[in-house]
């Protein structure tokens, strides 16, 4: 370390040259890293569900589907029709959409003079114009459940315009573009826009809103607090410029591999701004404590002593974070984990190599301490005032403290199975957001926007694979949030009901031909069924965003598949309610995987590197305690995990295991000096300790300001990231000093009995 210390000083220049351009190469290329909030691609491609879905999407002119609502007091007025066909038409010649629905276009089955007409609700060309024809419109649509509460409300208040996007579309892109051409027409009505194509674009745009709102806030609150710690600017500055270099590395290097940022890995700044700040506060703090008038010498030898430590906590932590990679399902924490912990890494060597480099290039040494002769010591306020006092009560009451941290782990334990997991993208909206408010419209009048769909692969003109997809269909609506549903087989039933012989499936399969011949060239018909006539979908919506709602239906629906697959036809549930499941299960699944796998890699990495299996259990016992403590008050509170929050657990044990090590390190060292275990709890809690709490103060201070976002998982993570701050580091103050000093005197107490027994043996 004394050699690696002489060679960043004598290379200091070129170090900060190269990191300098380095960062600013990479940093260029962060331009065009662009968003993917597709929750869709976070599965595996090799996923059952997820295969299936985009399949659908490939095969039936798309899976995911907006909506654009038009709501005023009465929608059966000429005025209204046309906006409605204006709409249509607008959306129809738009690139990226592959189908539209609405009242002037939706497709029509009647008798007339020649037998079976299909046609258009409404013709486009002559729409109702008189109180008469309005009137008949409406009892046609109240009497066709393929039009009430699907396409128009009930209450006869609102329509919708239905579009799917073709499948491999920039979806975030047209949704834009959608609310851009509709907004610009003014029309009279209110609009709403729904679906999940729709949520994912505003998603963006307010995550965009509070990187410009909040990110110079959250900056300057953490500016403050390093400045009153430190009273320099080195101390507000170095810190700072450490986490951001790691960042621009790491998003420079997503672009330039081809990976795009999504929802978790959207908070990787958060993350680094937490974890590779607190390498660079150890070493700065561990700089100001060295005393003496050769100031390059005071650097070389705080350098060498902080290094072990730093490179410590830094492995542990990068180890921590790539757990995810081999204990992740979901492919969006996988990502995370692959770049957390190359960013980690960056911090790591960026506080050791580049930060001494920089101050001792700019002769940023700390002043007061040039005063102060070597080996004396100096007291600050915080040192008398708090820190002190605070390393007296650890080493005269032990066991209390041991005793209050166990029974709050306890309680918190309480909580921890409170916990609910929460995955659907309403949720992500405060309540009077107008996304927000659009699901629920469309919850209470169209029966949701989640898509449903009930593949079914087989010969479609067979009657028994018909009959078994009108069983599956109907079986399907009576689950309480299925509304409706459709598909060929309903086109079917309603032409051989016009025919006069009942709205059921017939039984001869040459009867079914002649039916289907007219469906032909109906531009729903690429929509229910492919062009071979060898796979066909029941197409629905779902109306709850409850979890537990969503894994009901889907057993429910599992268990009809179960009774009724079949040699002639092979039946698979998938959409975003059966997507959403998975990615519960997966991400309840990762959480705990991954930090299984994380504490095991830092106890055997500690125990390896400190030449000692105890060392490495103490180590990890703050982060256990504060990880209950964080899920009983995540379960106490009612706050969801879902996939922001999965990675505050993960933020604690990063930032756990660094303030450890950290305490573990300095204790030892100074008991090895002084052989008192009292001094030692106090030089480690006054020095070590000062950087932990400049450390908890500064990013828990700035992540609080997270609570001003218009996110509300984001507002979630930015409190459960500060109360981890403050609980891992209280925790490794605490807990982790007792069980030290408890463990020395122990071992103490088997060292004298071992030295009596020798002596007794001699004698």
């Amino acid at each position: 370390m004394k050699r690696i210390s002489k060679w960043i000083v004598r290379y200091r220049l070129a170090i900060v040259l190269v990191t300098l351009g380095l960062t600013i190469w990479l940093g260029l290329k962060i331009k065009d890293l662009r968003m993917d909030s597709d929750i869709l691609n976070s599965l595996p491609e090799t996923d059952s569900i997820a295969s299936v879905y985009k399949d659908i999407g490939k095969e039936f002119g798309g899976n995911s589907m907006g909506m654009v609502i038009l709501k005023t007091d009465n929608i059966y007025k000429t005025g209204v029709l046309e906006d409605v066909k204006r709409v249509t038409d607008s959306l129809s010649v738009m690139p990226g959409i592959s189908t539209v629905t609405s009242l002037t276009n939706i497709i029509e089955i009647k008798g007339g003079d020649f037998g079976i007409e299909v046609g258009t609700l409404l013709d486009e060309y002559d729409l109702p114009k008189t109180e008469q024809e309005l009137s008949e419109l409406k009892e046609r649509i109240m009497d066709n459940d393929m039009y009430h509460g699907n396409i128009v409300s009930d209450d006869g208040t609102s329509t919708i315009v239905m579009f799917t996007l073709v499948d491999g579309v920039d979806k975030q892109r047209v949704s834009r573009q959608v609310k851009e051409k509709v907004s610009a027409m003014h029309l009279p009505e209110t609009i709403y826009f729904g679906g999940l194509p729709m949520m994912m674009d505003d998603v963006g745009i307010l995550m965009q809103k509070d990187i410009g709102r909040l990110l110079p806030f959250t900056v300057i609150v953490i500016m403050l607090i390093l400045f009153i710690s430190f009273k320099s600017i080195r101390g507000v500055i170095l810190p700072l410029l450490s986490a951001g270099i790691s960042i621009v590395w790491v998003m420079g290097l997503m672009q330039i591999f081809g990976y795009r940022i999504d929802l978790i890995t959207n908070e990787l700044p958060i993350v680094l701004l937490a974890v590779g700040s607190a390498f660079t506060i150890h070493v700065i703090n561990r700089i100001n404590e060295e005393k003496g008038k050769n100031r390059k010498k005071a650097l070389k030898k705080a350098v060498a002593y902080i290094a072990i430590p730093v490179f410590l906590s830094g492995v542990t932590t990068v180890f921590g974070f790539a757990s995810f990679i081999f204990g992740a399902y979901l492919t969006m924490i996988k990502h995370f984990g692959i770049f957390t912990s190359l960013g980690v890494f960056f911090a790591l060597i960026i506080s050791l190599v580049f930060i001494p480099a920089l101050i001792s290039l700019f002769s940023w040494y700390n002043k007061k301490n040039e005063k102060v002769k070597s080996g004396s010591k100096h007291f600050n306020i915080l040192d008398r005032k708090l820190l002190i006092p605070f390393s007296n009560l650890i080493n005269r009451h032990p066991k209390y403290i041991l005793i209050a941290s166990l029974f709050l782990v306890l309680l918190s334990g309480i909580g921890f199975t409170r916990i609910k997991t929460s995955v659907n993208m309403t949720n992500y909206f405060k309540k009077n957001n107008p996304t927000r408010i659009t699901d629920e419209l469309m919850k209470k009048e169209f029966g949701g926007s989640l898509p449903v769909f009930v593949h079914f692969k087989g010969d479609m003109q067979d009657p028994e694979v018909l009959k078994t997809m009108d069983a599956a269909e109907i079986y399907m609506k009576k689950f309480p949030y299925v509304k409706t549903a459709q598909s060929i087989a309903d086109l079917i039933k309603q032409m051989n009901d016009v025919m006069g012989e009942g709205k059921i499936i017939p039984g001869d399969r040459a009867k079914i031909e002649q039916l289907w011949f007219l469906l032909d060239g109906q531009d729903i018909m690429s929509q229910l069924v492919n062009n071979d006539k060898t796979e066909g979908v029941i197409q629905s919506r779902f109306a709850s965003s409850d979890t537990k709602e969503m894994e009901l239906f889907v057993d429910y629906m599992n268990g009809f598949i179960q009774k009724n697959r079949s040699g002639k036809c092979k039946i698979t549930l998938t959409g975003m309610p059966s997507v959403y499941v998975r990615l519960n299960d997966s991400l309840i699944k990762s959480q705990f995987t991954s930090l299984a796998l994380a504490l095991v890699l830092v106890i055997a990495i500690v125990g390896l590197i400190l030449k000692s299996l105890k060392k490495g259990l103490y180590a990890v016992v703050p982060i256990i305690a504060t990880i209950i403590l964080l899920f009983g008050f995540m379960g106490f509170a009612g706050i969801a995990l879902d996939v922001a929050t999965v990675l505050v657990a993960s933020v604690a044990l990063g930032m756990g295991i660094d303030y450890s090590i950290h305490i573990i390190t300095h204790f030892y060292n100074d008991l090895k000096k002084t052989g008192s275990s009292e001094e030692a709890v106090t030089e480690t809690v006054r020095i070590s300790g000062k950087a932990i709490i400049i450390n908890v103060a500064s990013v828990a201070a700035g992540f609080l300001v997270l609570l001003f976002s218009n996110i509300v998982p984001i507002q979630n993570f930015g409190l459960l990231v500060a109360l981890s701050m403050v609980a891992s580091g209280f925790a490794a103050m605490t807990i982790l000093p007792v069980i030290l000093v408890i463990a020395t005197g122990k071992e103490n107490i088997k060292q004298n009995y071992s030295l009596k027994n020798q002596n007794h043996e001699r004698f």
